[in-house]
């Protein structure tokens, strides 16, 4: 089986299985109707963002009231970066990069804190989270073959609709017929506070270092040559600094129920 189906196969299951899950008291009873009516009206939620703004935790979210399926990109370029860097691929080596994509297959599975991540037989959620992947993830990412293979696979997977997927250049580059999309953003100085308190204790590194690190990230994914970051003419700002999960994750919801209903 190609990996691209597997990974619709494990996505679907895994959706199921979260909205059977879902505690009672998130969705009143009326919502759940009124979401299940809207059913035949199903969207694509792109949201994109710097690294830190809190796409991956918002997406997820919003995924699970909404019932669609959650995609996190951003864990399947780190996914190939992981693999790149055990292997001895350097970013610049397409030729490379190109043959190790058709070795490795990445899997997404819901799990107790969140998204869990397999590439070919391994959990990969934790290591593909370590500083040194990081590091180096806006590097591969870059790359010309490895935007391609991914984005193809993206793309595929949300065909069906229902989706909601984040990521650096969903809205613009991935899914550009999206019919809502985000950019989702936050200060630079947020975001590093809220990477800092995510951190291992083997992971431990100051803040300041955190800063600088984060806003090298933001430049590498801007300046990219293939798919820079950058906020989609039709997508909605919004600025998450100072706001909770929770609030952001209700505009989201209430932003796709009204694209779900043909509002504006």
């Amino acid at each position: 089986m190609r990996p691209k189906l597997l990974l619709w196969l494990v996505l679907l299951s895994a959706q199921l299985m979260q909205a059977s899950l879902q505690k009672g008291g998130e969705l009143s009873v009326s919502q759940q109707h009124s979401d299940r009516d809207q059913a035949g009206n199903r969207i694509n939620i792109a949201i994109d963002g710097p690294a830190g703004a809190g796409k991956s935790t918002i997406a997820r979210m919003v995924a699970g009231q909404l019932n669609y399926i959650y995609i996190d990109t951003g864990a399947m370029y780190r996914a190939v970066t992981l693999a790149a860097q055990r292997a001895k691929v350097a970013s610049s080596d397409e030729a490379a990069l190109e043959q190790l994509l058709k070795k490795i297959q990445i899997t997404l599975l819901p799990g107790d804190e969140g998204q869990l991540v397999w590439m070919n037989d391994e959990d990969v959620t934790g290591a593909i989270r370590k500083h040194e992947v990081t590091e180096q993830v806006s590097y591969y990412a870059a790359q010309r073959v490895v935007r391609e293979v991914l984005s193809q696979w993206q793309r595929e997977l949300a065909a069906t609709k229902g989706v909601v997927m984040d990521g650096r250049d969903i809205g613009t580059a991935v899914l550009p017929s999206a019919e809502l999309k985000i950019f989702l953003t936050a200060s630079v100085s947020e975001r590093a506070s809220r990477r800092f308190k995510q951190l291992k204790p083997h992971e431990q590194m100051d803040l300041e270092t955190l800063e600088k690190s984060i806003a090298t990230r933001d430049e590498l994914d801007k300046q990219r040559d293939i798919s820079p970051l950058v906020q989609a003419e039709d997508a909605i700002l919004l600025d998450s600094t100072g706001k909770s999960i929770d609030e952001v994750v209700q505009e989201v919801v209430n932003l796709g129920r009204c694209k779900m209903a043909g509002e504006n």
